[in-house]
C-alpha cells in the first residue's frame, strides 16, 4: 500500500492545507495553488478552446477578485476567476486534495503527495468484519476453527 494514498495521510495533508490556507486568509496573504486538472470542476463550463491548454496540472494565482471571491469549505477550495483573452467568467470547485502545491511568490509551502479518494475508497463494500472474516479463512491452519454442520 501507498502511505501517501492511506486515509490517514489524506485526513492529515487535508487538514494542513485547511490550516495553511486558512493562515493565508488570516494574513491576507495572496498565494497560488498548483492543482491537478481532472479533479477541478468549472461553473459555467469553460469553452474547449480554454479548456485544451490546460496541462495535467494548471496553476492559479489566488490575489485581486479572485482572492476576494475564494472560499474554503470544508473538503472544497473554490473561487472565481476569468479565463482566456475574453475573460470568460466561471466558479472554480477544486478538492483541497487535488491541490498538489501552495505557494507564496516562488516558494511551494506545502507539497501534497496524495490524490483525492475515489468513490469506492470514500465508501468500501466490505466491512470491517467481512475483511477480517476474510482474512481469517486465507489461512488453511484457521479451517479447523470453525464449526462444522453435521
Amino acid at each position: 500500500m501507498n502511505l501517501f494514498q492511506t486515509k490517514a495521510y489524506r485526513d492529515l495533508i487535508s487538514e494542513h492545507l485547511r490550516n495553511t490556507i486558512t493562515y493565508l486568509f488570516g494574513d491576507d496573504q495572496p498565494f497560488a495553488l498548483a492543482c491537478e486538472t481532472k479533479y477541478i470542476t468549472f461553473t459555467p463550463p469553460l469553452p474547449a478552446e480554454i479548456k485544451k491548454t490546460f496541462h495535467e496540472t494548471v496553476l492559479f494565482i489566488i490575489s485581486g477578485y479572485t482572492y476576494e471571491s475564494a472560499r474554503l469549505e470544508r473538503d472544497f477550495f473554490s473561487f472565481e476567476a476569468g479565463f482566456g483573452s475574453e475573460n470568460f467568467g466561471s466558479k472554480v470547485h477544486v478538492p483541497l486534495l487535488a491541490v498538489k502545491q501552495v505557494f507564496v511568490g516562488d516558494v511551494p509551502i506545502v507539497i501534497n503527495l496524495a490524490e483525492p479518494a475515489t468513490k469506492e475508497e470514500e465508501n468500501p463494500k466490505n466491512t470491517s468484519v467481512g475483511n477480517s472474516m476474510e482474512a481469517l479463512l486465507k489461512n488453511p491452519e484457521n479451517q479447523k476453527l470453525l464449526k462444522k454442520k453435521r
